[in-house]
């Protein structure tokens, strides 16, 4: 995942309910209606989950507990708790929050001090895709100053690998950030990294979405091409056809506390939650 600072472009905008974008009247599956690719064929529902039970679906979802995020002056460690991770009413909650006595996070070579918990869930092990149509109807916390962050993110099904990151290949479909409350940021992580970010090649900074209301974030991934779209709208396309993208990949939703220019300084509201109606997976 990547901090970066774009310039802010206003357009409030508030989905509609549940169904996917880009949707035909054709025949429904497991994830609903199907939608049609460009060729005019139909997408196959290959993952999904409306999280309508009372308790995360751990044949889906693997609770994420080994990493942190944040910086030393404020750190949120990953917690497996109802308090983090919370599925009721039909949606799923990722809840960042301060703790009355600091906990330590284990992760990589670091042994951090914590304020904050927080919530994470991956597919990991569970479910894994190379191609294909990746959506998720998020909802985070409403707020206009630093300190929160959210993500709807892929990366390899085994990211352990002899290929050092960026070069292994991830896909921020969207990510927000409470400093810049009026866009959604789509960013592919790969040796293009070299250059930092440059829109249109692996980021853009051109995608309206609202916090506090529901957005949908798209991805449509192929062997030639990836395009990111937010709410409907197409933010990215990329067409390199990078080595980084040539393996399955596995989906994670993070409530994440800020960093870089999206610190937290004790302003943005707590606790913060970002909410997931959907995530549909299609080939």
């Amino acid at each position: 995942m990547t901090l970066i600072a774009p310039a802010v472009v206003v357009l409030v905008a508030d989905p509609p309910a549940h169904p996917a974008s880009g949707l035909t009247t054709a025949a429904s599956d497991a994830c609903g209606v199907r939608p049609a690719k460009s060729n005019g064929t139909l997408w196959s529902c290959t993952f999904d989950d409306d999280f309508s039970g009372t308790a995360l679906d751990t044949t889906k979802w693997m609770p994420q507990t080994q990493f942190s995020s944040g910086t030393d002056a404020h750190r949120a460690c990953y917690l497996n708790d109802p308090s983090t991770i919370n599925e009721a009413d039909g949606v799923l909650n990722l809840t960042l929050y301060r703790v009355a006595s600091p906990v330590h996070c284990r992760w990589s070579r670091a042994d951090k001090t914590a304020d904050f918990v927080s919530g994470s869930v991956m597919t990991y092990h569970l479910f894994s895709q190379q191609y294909g149509r990746f959506e998720a109807r998020v909802k985070n916390t409403a707020a206009l100053v630093p300190g929160l962050q959210e993500s709807f993110w892929l990366w390899p099904d085994n990211p352990y690998t002899t290929v050092a990151y960026p070069v292994s290949g991830e896909i921020d479909v969207a990510e927000t950030y409470s400093y810049q409350p009026h866009l959604a940021i789509p960013f592919l992580h790969y040796a293009a990294d070299a250059a930092g970010p440059v829109p249109g090649l692996n980021t853009a900074w051109n995608c309206p979405a609202e916090r506090g209301v529901w957005n949908t974030y798209t991805l449509i991934w192929s062997a030639t091409r990836i395009e990111i779209d937010i709410n409907g709208r197409t933010c990215l396309v990329n067409n390199t056809g990078d080595v980084a993208f040539d393996k399955k990949f596995i989906m994670a939703l993070t409530q994440l506390i800020g960093v870089g220019g999206n610190e937290y300084d004790g302003r943005a509201p707590m606790p913060a939650t970002m909410s997931i109606d959907y995530v549909r997976v299609w080939k």
